[in-house]
C-alpha cells in the first residue's frame, strides 16, 4: 500500500539546483520540506560523472554558490571530486541532511484540484502530498545514447561517459570512443595515457580554445581565507569577463570571427600534422555548437597510439566498429561521449497540472516556460534550469540563484496572502516566449549547424539568448500583472 507523507514543499534532485532550493527555503524560515533524490548521495551531475579528467569548464570561483564561497579550490577549473565534496559540504553546513530522502525516484507529480496540492509519487511506493513543488532535475542527468546498428552484438564492455565503469581495465586495450563533445575532450587525454590504442570516431570537429587551467597557489588561498572580499571581487571580475562574450553569440556574431582566429592558432600550434589538423578543423561558424576548452586534447589525439576517424559509422560488429567505407576497426571496449538529453527537460517524469494537462503534451511542439521557471496551468510548480535557461558563455549557478530568489519570493507571497495557489498568467508566458522567438534567430546558435542546443524541430529550447543579468532582473520582482494568485482579489 502506498504511504502518503504530508509536507509543505517537495524538492526533486540534490544537485546545485536542489540543494540551493533547500538553502533558500531554510533561509526564509521554511522547515517542512523534503529533497527527494533517486541516488544514495547528493551531487547531481558531479556525483554521476566520474570519468577520468572530469572537471567543470567555467572558472570555479564563479561556478559555485555566491552564499557559500570556498577559498580552498585547488585549480582554476575544479575537478569532479572537489565539486562533489563542495556540494556535500553545502548539505551539511546549511542543515539540509535531515531533509534529504535518498533512493526516491520520482515517477509522477500530479496536481490535486480538490486540495490544491501536488501528489508526488516515487517508485518505492511513497507518495508526498505538498503545496509547492520544485523540480531540480538537471539538464545533464540523462545520458544520450545514439541508436547504432549492431551495438548489442559487440563482445566487449560498452558504457557512456556519465556511467563510467571503473571495473573495466583499460590498460593495454583498444578503446573506441564515439563522440567528441565536452566530456570526450576531457577523458580522451587520460585514456590515451593508459590504453594500447584509442580510436576516436568523430562526426563533427569541435571549436576548441585554450583552457589555461592552473593550480591556485597556497598564498592565494590564504588571502581568500583572510580577506573574503578579495575572492568576491575575483568572482565579479570573472563574471563580467564572461558577460562580455554575450554579443559574440547574440547581437554581434561577427565578433565570433575574432575568437575563431584564437581557436585556429590553438589548433595549428598543438597539431603539427596537416592531415590530422584538417580532420580537426571545424567547417561551421564558431559558437553554433558548444565551444570547448582544452589544453591537452589536441596533443593527446596527435600521439601515435591515437587515431581520429572521420568516416561515418555504419554499424558495430562483434569485434569493433565498421565504418561506411567497409573497414572494421578492432576495439576491445567502446566508450560513448555523446552527451545528454538536454532538450527533454523532464525526461520520463510524468507531470500533470490543472485539468489533467500533461506537461509532455503541452510541450508537444517544443518546451516553453516563463523565464524557464513557470508554466501556465501548473500551479505552485517551479522548474529549475528549465527551457532556455542554459548558457553558452557563463555559469549555470548564477542562473540557478536567480531562479531560487524568485522561488522563495513566490512561496512567501502565496503563504502570506492566503492564496490557494499561484501560477504564471498565460498571456505573460506567451509574451515572454514571443520575445525569445524574436531574439533566437539572430543568434549564432541558429546559424545552420546541428547541435544539442536544438530539439528535433530545430528549435533552440536550451539556451538563454542574452546577458545573465537581464535574466536575473526579469525574476527579481513579483509583478502581479504577470501572475495569478487564486483566491486573492487583484
Amino acid at each position: 500500500m502506498s504511504t502518503v507523507v504530508e509536507v509543505e514543499s517537495v524538492i526533486i534532485g540534490s544537485g546545485f539546483a536542489g540543494l540551493g532550493a533547500g538553502v533558500e527555503l531554510l533561509r526564509r524560515g521554511a522547515r517542512d520540506f523534503v529533497i527527494l533524490e533517486q541516488a544514495s548521495r547528493v551531487g547531481g551531475v558531479w556525483r554521476d560523472n566520474v570519468y577520468p579528467g572530469c572537471a567543470c569548464d567555467v572558472r570555479v570561483h564563479l561556478y559555485s554558490f555566491s552564499f557559500f564561497p570556498n577559498p580552498d579550490w585547488s585549480h582554476t577549473y575544479a575537478r569532479q571530486d572537489e565539486l562533489l565534496a563542495y556540494l556535500e559540504r553545502t548539505a551539511t553546513t546549511f542543515g539540509l541532511t535531515p531533509h534529504l530522502r535518498f533512493g526516491r525516484k520520482v515517477v509522477e507529480a500530479r496536481w490535486s484540484e480538490a486540495d490544491a496540492k501536488w501528489l508526488v509519487r516515487c517508485d518505492n511506493g511513497e507518495t508526498y502530498r505538498a503545496r509547492f513543488l520544485v523540480a531540480g532535475l538537471g539538464g545533464l542527468s540523462r545520458p544520450a545514447l545514439p541508436d547504432v546498428p549492431g551495438l548489442s552484438s559487440f563482445a566487449g564492455p560498452v558504457f557512456h561517459s556519465a556511467r563510467w565503469d571503473h571495473a573495466v581495465p583499460l590498460a593495454g586495450k583498444r578503446v573506441g570512443v564515439i563522440g567528441t563533445g565536452a566530456s570526450a575532450i576531457q577523458f580522451v587525454p587520460p585514456l590515451v595515457e593508459v590504453a594500447k590504442q584509442v580510436l576516436v570516431f568523430q562526426r563533427t570537429p569541435a571549436w576548441i580554445i585554450p583552457r589555461r587551467d592552473k593550480p591556485i597557489a597556497g598564498w592565494v588561498r590564504a588571502l581568500f581565507r583572510a580577506a573574503p572580499f578579495v575572492q568576491q571581487a575575483l568572482r565579479w571580475l570573472i563574471y563580467w569577463l564572461h558577460e562580455a562574450r554575450v554579443p559574440a553569440f547574440t547581437t554581434s556574431t561577427w565578433l565570433m570571427g575574432l575568437a575563431s582566429r584564437l581557436a585556429r592558432k590553438h589548433l595549428e600550434r598543438q597539431v603539427p600534422d596537416p592531415t590530422l589538423r584538417q580532420k580537426l578543423a571545424p567547417a561551421y561558424a564558431m559558437g553554433c555548437k558548444r565551444v570547448l576548452i582544452s589544453d591537452d586534447f589536441y596533443p593527446a589525439v596527435s600521439k601515435p597510439s591515437c587515431e581520429v576517424i572521420t568516416t561515418a559509422i555504419a554499424r558495430v560488429v562483434e569485434g569493433g566498429v565498421e565504418t561506411t567505407d567497409g573497414v572494421v576497426h578492432p576495439c576491445d571496449v567502446l566508450v560513448f561521449g555523446t552527451g545528454f538529453q538536454v532538450t527533454d527537460v523532464v525526461g520520463a517524469l510524468e507531470i500533470v497540472g490543472r485539468g489533467g494537462r500533461r506537461l509532455a503534451e503541452v510541450w508537444r511542439d517544443g518546451a516553453k516556460a516563463w523565464f524557464g521557471t513557470a508554466v501556465h496551468g501548473f500551479p505552485n510548480l517551479f522548474l529549475m534550469t528549465g527551457p532556455n535557461t542554459g548558457l553558452g558563455h557563463s555559469s549555470m549557478v548564477f542562473m540557478i540563484e536567480a531562479q531560487l530568489a524568485f522561488v522563495g519570493k513566490a512561496i512567501d507571497i502565496v503563504t502570506n496572502t492566503g492564496a490557494r495557489w499561484w501560477e504564471v498568467r498565460d498571456d505573460a508566458e506567451a509574451r515572454f516566449n514571443e520575445h525569445l522567438a524574436r531574439k533566437l534567430p539572430k543568434t549564432i546558435w541558429l546559424s545552420g549547424c546541428r547541435s544539442w542546443y536544438l530539439d528535433e524541430r530545430g528549435q533552440n529550447v536550451t539556451l538563454w539568448p542574452g546577458f545573465t543579468f537581464t535574466f536575473r532582473a526579469g525574476l527579481s520582482r513579483f509583478d502581479k500583472r504577470q501572475h495569478h494568485l487564486e483566491g486573492v482579489s487583484a
